[in-house]
């Protein structure tokens, strides 16, 4: 069984990152130049943010946050956007979620500038990934198909059976798995809530992959033995035998299902590392117009 090391893969990437960086300096370029948008004081969405600021400072990024209360209006969110998207020294910008329940995201999503979304989130840059044309991919997505990249997992001509369809992940990772490059080529069959005999489906997976949001769903009798199993899933449990108080497990049981798998990702050290490599990778594709020219 081979343990797929997201963390070990994203310092790779970020490595690789901060080579380009160190390159474009030394050749008189313009230093890629993230901002991230916080609104609110949200406890996971700070650590995220933080996580990222932190990773623009290791592989030589600039970086700006713009903190903003959560009774911000929308309008007034509206304008910080249109503000950076119009600040040619800026390549990238996110807005981290989730936002206060009076602000749309779809607005909000829809007011960057495609050329801007380094999250991948906007109908052009979704729209172009669907077509198969150079896009920033969702953060999550990439991450995995930089992983099966990595690692040479075969995926041409597999069942890939994808169990959750949410727009960040599931849905845009069955585009993925079935387009014609690699990886990809597979036979693709996406799962969700209201998919009669799951369990059986999963059963017939050649490459598994989880993004149901449910805490150890998937259990060893849903895994046929040999397959590729991706955990997408994040989950904090109260563990009075741990010094934080708590430990994180997926959406699969890993102790059950790992030695079924010829490979699979942990949790933590998945593919929640390979977020933010692929976040500092599209912000350095559009430093440098790969996508968009």
């Amino acid at each position: 069984m081979i343990l797929i090391d997201g963390k070990k893969t994203s310092q790779d990437i970020k490595n690789e990152i901060a080579a380009r960086v160190a390159e474009i300096k030394a050749e008189g370029g313009k230093t890629p130049h993230l901002a991230a948008v916080l609104v609110g004081n949200d406890g996971a969405s700070q650590t995220y943010v933080g996580a990222k600021v932190k990773a623009c400072e290791e592989v030589g990024f600039q970086s700006t946050l713009v903190r903003l209360d959560s009774s911000v209006s929308e309008e007034e969110l509206l304008k910080v956007v249109e503000d950076i998207n119009e600040n040619p020294d800026i390549d990238g910008l996110i807005v981290q979620l989730p936002l206060p329940k009076h602000i749309s995201v779809d607005k909000v999503t829809n007011k960057i500038k495609p050329e801007k979304d380094v999250d991948g989130f906007t109908p052009a840059n979704v729209g172009r990934m669907t077509l198969n044309w150079p896009a920033y991919v969702a953060a999550t997505p990439y991450g995995i198909v930089e992983l099966l990249k990595r690692y040479q997992i075969e995926t041409s001509g597999k069942h890939c059976v994808v169990i959750g369809r949410s727009h960040i992940v599931g849905s845009p990772m069955s585009i993925l798995m079935a387009r014609n490059g690699y990886p990809g080529n597979a036979t693709v069959t996406l799962t969700h809530s209201k998919t009669q005999n799951l369990a059986e489906i999963c059963r017939t997976a050649d490459i598994l992959i989880v993004a149901i949001g449910k805490p150890e769903f998937v259990t060893a009798d849903m895994v046929k033995p040999g397959a590729v199993v991706i955990d997408v899933g994040i989950h904090r449990i109260e563990d009075p035998s741990k010094k934080s108080g708590f430990r994180l497990i997926g959406d699969v049981k890993f102790d059950e299902v790992a030695p079924l798998a010829s490979a699979i990702t942990p949790v933590p050290g998945g593919v929640g590392p390979m977020t933010i490599a692929a976040l500092l990778y599209n912000t350095l594709q559009s430093a440098e117009k790969k996508v968009f020219g």
